[in-house]
């Protein structure tokens, strides 16, 4: 019982990011820039300006990876055709389509 509440619980969360990919990548830069800084200050010796731009570096590699790992959801979104009726939702393919 409780491995599938654990599986309805990460299926949730996999939606969920599917659905707010840039919010997820920008929590993702929040938090990678709040944490580098963090970590960066605690360090003595070391110019405040050599601190923000490792922060920044270490943020933009997270952000990277973060917009990676969007990329691999949605690759594994069309390859399962989950989100395969979502579009036609908001497409009137009707109006679309070439006339003769």
């Amino acid at each position: 019982m409780a491995g599938s509440n654990q599986i309805s619980t990460v299926e949730s969360v996999r939606e969920w990011v599917s659905e707010h990919k840039l919010r997820t990548v920008g929590c993702l830069w929040l938090s990678g820039i709040t944490g580098s800084v963090a970590y960066n200050w605690s360090k003595p010796n070391m110019k405040t300006s050599v601190r923000l731009i490792h922060a920044r570096l270490h943020a933009q590699a997270l952000t990277l990876a973060a917009l990676a790992g969007a990329a691999a959801v949605e690759y594994y979104d069309h390859k399962t055709n989950k989100n395969a009726e979502r579009y036609p939702r908001f497409l009137d393919m009707n109006s679309y389509a070439q006339k003769k």
